[in-house]
């Protein structure tokens, strides 16, 4: 089986951290955008990050090309996958399966992509939950079902994101509550996150 395609979605303005770009936050002495690209193993290269509109150099990895939002007034993790399809085809890619992931999942599995592909069984797509909560970034997609999605950006006709995105294509939900002892797919968007994780590297003695 050929690897798949990856895309770490990393165009966040970082707003609520003073905007910082994300991917260039550390915890535990690391990158976030080194920890996931670690976590989603091999992939096709090159690996790619959605840098949002512009690309201004940040998270950048000596593997990896940055992908930029399309010119239309879509923004978020919606058009960083639109983005990455585009790429895709822009090179002749069509087919295969793209393993997405958010740049601030800084304790993503490291058999995400292995448990994500075989839970996606004949479904266009599948994401990632955990109990009752869920995250629509960090998923894996059939390439060929996200054809036209470039095209409906552009169009301004497709779901207004990617959890719309997900219901419209009818993806699979893969619960990982009974594969680990914690959330793995908890993120970044506050100082008080990035403490609250960072403890996860240092963990207090009893």
């Amino acid at each position: 089986m050929s690897l798949p395609h990856g895309v770490i979605i990393a165009g966040g303005r970082g707003e609520r951290l003073g905007g910082v770009r994300k991917a260039d936050l550390r915890i535990g002495g690391r990158r976030l955008v080194d920890r996931v690209a670690a976590a989603l193993g091999p992939v096709a290269p090159p690996l790619m990050i959605a840098v949002g509109p512009e690309d201004d150099g940040r998270g950048r990895r000596d593997d990896a090309v940055a992908v930029i939002d399309l010119a239309a007034p879509v923004g978020g993790p919606l058009a960083g996958l639109a983005a990455a399809v585009a790429a895709l085809e822009a090179r002749g890619i069509g087919d295969g399966l793209l393993m997405s992931a958010a740049v601030d999942t800084p304790f993503l599995p490291d058999d995400f992509a292995a448990v994500m592909i075989e839970a996606l069984g004949d479904a266009p797509a599948a994401f990632a939950g955990w109990g009752a909560d869920f995250y629509p970034p960090n998923a894996i997609w059939r390439i060929a079902a996200l054809a036209d999605l470039p095209r409906q950006i552009l169009a301004e006709t497709a779901p207004r994101s990617l959890k719309g995105l997900q219901a419209a294509m009818g993806a699979r939900r893969v619960d990982w509550s009974g594969r680990c002892a914690a959330d793995p797919f908890l993120n970044v968007n506050t100082m008080a996150d990035l403490l609250m994780l960072a403890k996860r590297t240092h963990p207090t003695k009893a």
